[in-house]
Order: structure tokens, then C-alpha cells, then sequence
């Protein structure tokens, strides 16, 4: 997950910081990183989804994509997968507790990008 070689000499924060071996900017670039894995933290930070739910969601992804960011996520400790014993079978995608810390940070950016389109719209006249 971490590439080591990547430290933070460049960082304006490196003082605070250098005990890790990896700028937490980059090790949250990292973890976030990628087409969909912003949104699919978005959609589980409201409910518990099956995948096909999620796909609903995503109707543009591919099921491998989808099912190479749900692994990625779950190995980053951001969501988990609880597999039902069931056939056929039953599996559910959720945040860990981990993962919810992380909604603050996506509620910002919806609100961000709330206010963009606003100045931009309203700058358009539209």
C-alpha cells in the first residue's frame, strides 16, 4: 500500500510529520485515489449496500473496476464485507469505523462543489 520512497521533504508540514515514513498526504492520496473510490465511499456513508447496489449507483463502472475498488477499499480498511451463508450468495458492503472518519472530509468536498457550481452557474447567468 505505502511506497516507503515516497517521503516528505517537499511537505510545508514535514516538521509535524516526520516520524512516518510517508507524507499523509500522500498516504490519503493514495487510499482515495482512483475513478470511483470517492463515490462508493459516498454511497456506503448513508446505508449498508449489496454490490449490485452499488453498481445501480455506478452504472458507468465495470464489474471487474468495481470489484478491484471494493477490495482496495476493504484492504485499506475503509469498508468491510460481510458474506452471508446463503445461496446464492448474500454480500454486503459497509464502512468500518475507519471509513466513517473519512465522511466529514467528502461532506466538505459535496460542499465545495456545491458553492462551485453556484459561483459558476451564477457567473453564467444561468
Amino acid at each position: 500500500m505505502l511506497d516507503i520512497s515516497q517521503r516528505h521533504e517537499e511537505c510545508h508540514m514535514k516538521e509535524q510529520c516526520l516520524r512516518y515514513e510517508i507524507c499523509p498526504m500522500v498516504l490519503v492520496q493514495n487510499i482515495v485515489s482512483g475513478k470511483w473510490k470517492i463515490l462508493i465511499l459516498w454511497y456506503l456513508s448513508y446505508n449498508t449496500l449489496r454490490f449490485r447496489d452499488i453498481k445501480k449507483h455506478l452504472p458507468d463502472i465495470t464489474q471487474k473496476m468495481l470489484t478491484q475498488q471494493l477490495r482496495k477499499l476493504e484492504e485499506d480498511k475503509l469498508i468491510y464485507r460481510k458474506v452471508y451463508p446463503v445461496v446464492p450468495p448474500k454480500v454486503e458492503y459497509g464502512l468500518t469505523d475507519i471509513g466513517k472518519r473519512i465522511i466529514p472530509i467528502l461532506e466538505m468536498m459535496h460542499g465545495f462543489g456545491t458553492e462551485y457550481l453556484k459561483g459558476v452557474l451564477d457567473k453564467k447567468g444561468i
